[in-house]
């Protein structure tokens, strides 16, 4: 960047100065805040991440300097709540992702299904992963393949969900075909996320000593007579893949025991 592009000391300070004020706003609507949802906060958080990323950006044009801290992007943030104070209807908007750990382990899940159908399957949808992932989500709910993810051979992913809200119910079948395409950010009244960011963001401030804490009750339990933690995951391993074998008259009865 040239001289002349580059902003003036007197920018700078004042582009500090906004800051300044920006957190005195910021405070102040902390302070009088009426809820969890004041839109009041949401501004004035607003406003101060958009003056520090300002002083920032001159700051580094000027002196090749940088904050001490982090701007949070406000693109990513969720915008105040606008929607109804009273909502007299809500759409739950839940996102789950997996990964398929195990096919085969999926695979044999699935062939458990056909089995079990009264009716009789004469094709074998359990011979590719995503005919067996079609058997599977056809005769679990949802929540229970999230709760028992491992025994389909399926490992979790990211996951979210918005509770949206509305003054009335949408039309049966309006949204079918996107359900997703009309969620608006400004009517979420809450949201929840999963992430293993935020798992390996734990692991890191795990101490040393936590760790051998932890290895010296797995010795205590050995030396007890006990079982230890990776003694009892091989006996869940074994377990679960003698139950996996091809035991067709065993597998009906499994079935409704799993259900």
């Amino acid at each position: 960047m040239s001289d002349a592009a580059q902003p003036t000391a007197a920018e700078v300070r004042a582009a500090a100065e906004a800051v300044k004020t920006a957190l005195d706003r910021h405070l102040a609507a902390v302070e009088r805040r009426s809820g969890e949802e004041d839109p009041a906060v949401y501004d004035a958080f607003n406003q101060l991440a958009a003056a520090a990323e300002a002083y920032d950006e001159l700051l580094y044009d000027r002196y090749d300097e940088v904050t001490p801290f982090e701007i949070p992007g406000t693109e990513d943030s969720m915008p105040p709540y606008t929607g109804p104070e009273e909502p007299s209807a809500l759409s739950v908007l839940i996102r789950r992702d997996y990964s398929v750990a195990e096919p085969q382990r999926l695979m044999a899940q699935a062939r458990r299904v056909e089995a079990a159908d009264e009716e009789g399957v004469t094709a074998e949808a359990s011979g590719t992963v995503h005919g067996a992932l079609g058997l599977l989500f056809g005769e679990f709910e949802p929540d229970e393949i999230a709760s028992r993810h491992k025994e389909f051979g399926l490992e979790e992913g990211d996951s979210t969900l918005w509770v949206t809200a509305a003054d009335e119910t949408a039309d049966p079948g309006e949204w079918l075909e996107a359900p997703f395409d009309q969620a608006d950010p400004e009517l979420v009244v809450c949201r929840f996320d999963v992430s293993a960011v935020f798992d390996d963001e734990y692991d890191d401030g795990l101490d040393d000593d936590d760790e051998d804490d932890a290895d010296v009750d797995d010795e205590a339990d050995d030396d007890e007579g006990g079982v230890g933690a990776g003694e009892l995951d091989e006996d869940l391993d074994t377990d679960l893949d003698d139950d996996l074998d091809p035991d067709e008259d065993a597998e009906p009865a499994r079935l409704e025991a799993d259900r």
